[in-house]
């Protein structure tokens, strides 16, 4: 029962995982339409590649034993794909600064990674050992990624707006690591279980401060017959002489 469990709940999280990839495809039409990045991080797209490239890895049966993992690999790879393609386009559109900013955190990523997968290659020889050195690196990469949107949420509390943080992409991350949690707690996986739990808590996180500042999307408006009521006073003054009454 358990073998068929872990391989539906692999295949349902990568269906939702296609989704929170796919997400910021909106993002990034409008990125390509006003010809801007305006106001939008690359973090989370630089981490979640970093996530992505090491799950990947971890999937295959250089590192798991046989294919155990291979909805995990299948649609990190995905992960790769989608990640390394906004990242681009965000490059492209990016002002000289940020340009350098993300060439400077995709840089030690892609080493590091590349270290992961010589290591792994040839100076460990069993999967448990190649497991844990690379489950490891992932661990840290899934706590980053899961923790990156913390940087839009900030951005939301201080603007009181969630224009740069949309919700389908809040709610898709949500989902996607409550099913990861499940398929790691299934194939007793704590480099999988450990930080879908965080991710299951920023995604809370994250879908409580947009249900919060949604709300304050507009200014609440004022009714203008009480604004004209404050502004205009009227007074009536008795004239004792010439029984008048004067409008202030």
């Amino acid at each position: 029962m358990f073998p068929d469990m872990h391989v539906t709940t692999g295949i349902i999280g990568s269906v939702v995982c296609f989704l929170l990839y796919a997400a910021p495809i909106l993002t990034f039409k409008r990125v390509i339409k006003k010809g801007s990045v305006e106001e939008y991080s690359c973090i989370p797209y630089i981490l979640t590649l970093f996530s992505s490239l090491t799950y990947t890895w971890y999937g295959l049966p250089v590192v798991s034993s046989g294919w155990e993992n291979w909805t995990l690999s299948g649609i990190s790879s995905l992960g790769v794909l989608f990640e390394s393609t906004f990242i681009g386009i965000y490059i492209w559109f990016a002002p000289r600064e940020k340009k350098k900013l993300v060439m400077m955190m995709v840089s030690p990523i892609l080493i590091i990674f590349g270290m992961a997968v010589f290591f792994t290659s040839f100076s460990f020889h069993t999967h448990q050992m190649r497991k844990e050195f690379v489950g490891s690196i992932g661990l840290v990469a899934s706590i980053l990624m899961y923790g990156s949107p913390l940087v839009a949420v900030k951005q939301v509390i201080r603007t009181k707006s969630v224009e740069f943080m949309p919700f389908y992409l809040s709610l898709f991350s949500f989902l996607t690591s409550l099913l990861w949690m499940l398929y790691g707690l299934l194939g007793k996986d704590p480099f999988l279980t450990a930080p879908s739990f965080i991710g299951c808590l920023m995604g809370i996180l994250q879908l409580v401060v947009y249900c919060i500042y949604s709300k304050c999307k507009e200014a609440p408006k004022t009714n203008p017959d009480i604004e004209q009521a404050d502004e205009l006073k009227v007074v009536t003054i008795q004239d004792n002489t010439k029984g008048q009454k004067a409008i202030i």
